[in-house]
């Protein structure tokens, strides 16, 4: 099972306006490598707001392909991935409800939220954003940037699977006692983990 960092920027408002994607494949106990996509969102609409937090703007997308053809590039990567992402919540409904918009099946994977797994590994941490967590771990990163964020996110899974002193990523959830999340083209279950936070190992 491949293990995929994985982080949108949307366009406005809308969860089915993503307008960039970044994936960061994790491989024998690293980042391996990261890739970055625009996308154009439908009618290429953009808000000031998004566009004030994460300097994307139409311009930049006008060429890009729109979300059914970027799915179509990095389908194979994602079905049957375990995908990580900060705020899960967030990044699953985009792809949920960018797939409804275009009317395409969502691809099938089993997903785990880094924003669970560092309140459990970290609880005394004052905030759980990617740059409060990342902060803590000395990783740089360009914030709001779908590429550095996907590295980002890998990286903090990374770290709390060697707090644990764990060899494997997919080895978190039990000893987290976290139920893994489940994307399918007809159904959806959300990542979840036990109320009480549980210490990292040692």
């Amino acid at each position: 099972m491949k293990v995929i960092a994985i982080d949108f920027e949307t366009a406005s408002e809308q969860r089915a306006s993503p307008c960039s994607i970044g994936l960061a494949w994790i491989e024998d106990g690293e980042v391996a490598r990261v890739e970055h996509h625009y996308i154009r969102p439908p009618g290429n609409r953009f808000a000031a707001f998004n566009m004030a937090f994460h300097g994307i703007r139409p311009e930049h997308v006008a060429d890009a392909d729109e979300w059914p053809d970027v799915l179509e590039r990095i389908r194979p990567e994602l079905e049957g991935a375990l995908v990580l992402a900060h705020n899960a919540s967030f990044d699953i409904s985009v792809i949920r409800r960018t797939c409804e918009h275009y009317d395409v099946p969502a691809p099938g994977f089993d997903y785990l939220c880094t924003v669970q797994v560092a309140r459990s590994v970290w609880p005394e941490l004052p905030s759980h954003k990617l740059n409060v967590v990342c902060g803590h771990l000395g990783v740089d990163f360009a914030h709001h940037d779908a590429a550095a964020d996907a590295y980002a996110c890998g990286r903090v899974a990374l770290a709390a699977t060697g707090l644990n002193a764990l060899s494997d990523i997919r080895a978190l959830p039990q000893r987290l006692g976290m139920t893994p999340g489940r994307l399918d083209p007809d159904s959806y279950r959300p990542s979840r983990i036990a109320a009480a936070p549980r210490r990292r190992w040692g």
